[in-house]
């Protein structure tokens, strides 16, 4: 007999400013805690030492989460140029240390941009790959170092904040994938003195913006104040908002509850949020070859006919 998990029914979107120092799921299962929502996700690691935009998923939330991974990102960085550390941030040891040329802004403008467009980026060994089952991250603290396949990522923006050597603050946006240490490194290199990553703030993922995160200190406020932070939380269809819309007819929604297709009669592509007569997110469904919607991931509700 399965376990029941403990916690609340509750279902939406929180988007966190996470703070340096933790892990990406120990963020998450602070603010669940904080709910006490039985269930939750993220959507993508931030690294422990990054900070800021990181969305949370409860309940029927987490059905979505994925569609966001794909998402392209934004964040602000720091580089250090003139030391190399083993993890290629500030968690890492110092591991190479060279002298930091004179540099103009001009010639650092010039090399940032040489990375904008497709390039190829060989992952971290610090990183949550895995090669045979096995996180990089893991054979790394083992001292092992293995061979990374170089992996397609697009640098869509990279624009020059503040220059006070040997620290370099940039701006950067990125496709899915983008490993800003990377980046870092990278850019280090090919200014001659190596480069190491001692703060990553993201500011953008998918369709979301720093301006609407909220931070654990201001969560935790909220409680002690006994008030609800029921209402930081987004509804579940913001995680899917990019895809077409399709208002369901009563019929239709009775059809889409009982796990069966109805017509595209719109000739929508790809997938389709739905939605009942009230205006209810039901879930999505997806556009077939043969003229139909057929369900993919459904909203449980008291109308949902589950096996």
């Amino acid at each position: 007999m399965a376990r029941r998990r403990k916690g609340r029914a509750i279902s939406g979107v929180l988007l966190l400013n996470k703070p340096t120092g933790i892990s990406s799921n120990k963020a998450l299962q602070k603010v669940r805690a904080m709910l006490f929502a039985s269930k939750g996700g993220h959507t993508g690691n931030l690294d422990p030492m990054a900070t800021g935009l990181l969305p949370l998923c409860f309940g029927e939330a987490t059905k979505f989460s994925s569609y966001l991974l794909d998402a392209d990102k934004a964040y602000i960085a720091c580089a250090r140029l003139g030391q190399v550390s083993d993890t290629g941030d500030a968690d890492g040891e110092i591991i190479h240390e060279r002298s930091v040329p004179e540099l103009s802004i001009e010639q650092l403008q010039q090399v940032m941009q040489g990375f904008v467009g497709a390039i190829e980026q060989v992952p971290p060994m610090y990183s949550a790959l895995k090669q045979n089952g096995q996180p990089l991250y893991k054979l790394a603290r083992e001292g092992k170092t293995v061979e990374r396949k170089a992996r397609p990522v697009t640098i869509y923006s990279i624009e020059l904040i503040n220059w006070q050597a040997p620290d370099l603050t940039f701006s950067v946006r990125c496709s899915k994938g983008t490993y800003v240490r990377t980046l870092a490194e990278d850019i280090g290199e090919q200014l001659g003195c190596g480069a190491h990553l001692i703060s990553l703030h993201r500011t953008h993922t998918g369709g979301f913006e720093a301006a609407e995160m909220i931070s654990m200190d201001q969560l935790q406020q909220v409680r002690d104040d006994e008030g609800s932070i029921d209402h930081y939380l987004l509804p579940a269809d913001i995680l899917v908002s990019h895809f077409a819309k399709k208002n369901l007819s009563a019929a239709e929604t009775a059809r889409i509850l009982h796990g069966q297709d109805i017509a595209n009669t719109e000739n929508l592509t790809g997938m389709v949020r739905l939605y009942d007569p009230e205006q209810q997110f039901l879930g999505l469904a997806e556009a077939s070859e043969t003229g139909r919607l057929m369900p993919r991931r459904l909203i449980v509700t008291d109308e949902t006919v589950t096996d």
